[in-house]
């Protein structure tokens, strides 16, 4: 029942850490034009929750997924995130729920094996908070989704001065979170049993390679 709730709310999650990569508007060290950001997969995780028959929280993670974010420090209108999802990669801890996951039941990897998110709009509420619409599509079926975005840090990474990797290497870190409805997708088995609405929490570090 939670795997449909789950994989809306995965995409969903996804697109979040796409949202709070808008939000490093803020980065007092930005260059002057755009900045192209990646994502530091060690750092990022994507987890999603809902309601199981009012029994109890229940929450996955979503492990793969590529993109890209780019933002404007003058105009943050011009700031874009694509990102592509593999649904195949549903991980909750239960190998046997990830497979019903993956099932014609759900997400039907083997018929959708991707979601997409697609920025459309993108905008500052705040010193350190954003809020980002895009286009969401799961099984073919796309819905404009919003999420919430808060800007933890936007600078020079903060290991820099003790590591020499980090040198040269700017780095944002956001946190975004947002609520989608399942059955919009066609995911919608077994609501409102296991609750319809998908809660979604990003938190996500980013990085560009400053040039010398």
């Amino acid at each position: 029942m939670a795997l449909m709730k789950f994989h809306a709310a995965r995409s969903f999650a996804i697109a979040g850490l796409f949202g709070a990569a808008l939000m490093a508007l803020p980065d007092p060290d930005a260059q002057a034009e755009p900045q192209t950001y990646q994502f530091d997969k060690g750092h990022t995780q994507i987890r999603i929750s809902w309601n199981h028959v009012g029994l109890s929280e229940q929450s996955l993670l979503f492990r793969e997924y590529s993109g890209s974010v780019t933002f404007d420090q003058e105009d943050v209108s011009n700031s874009s995130v694509s990102v592509t999802i593999d649904p195949a990669s549903v991980d909750s801890g239960v190998p046997d729920f990830d497979d019903h996951l993956r099932s014609s039941d759900f997400f039907h990897v083997e018929e959708h094996p991707e979601i997409t998110f697609e920025t459309t709009e993108v905008i500052k509420t705040g010193p350190n908070s954003g809020r980002m619409t895009g286009d969401l599509t799961i099984k073919g079926i796309t819905k404009p989704v919003t999420l919430d975005v808060t800007l933890n840090y936007a600078g020079e990474h903060p290991l820099a001065p003790f590591n020499e990797k980090y040198k040269g290497r700017k780095a944002a870190g956001f946190q975004a979170t947002g609520r989608v409805l399942r059955s919009d997708f066609d995911l919608g088995r077994f609501a409102p049993l296991v609750s319809d609405w998908v809660d979604i929490e990003i938190n996500t570090e980013l990085y560009y390679e400053a040039e010398s």
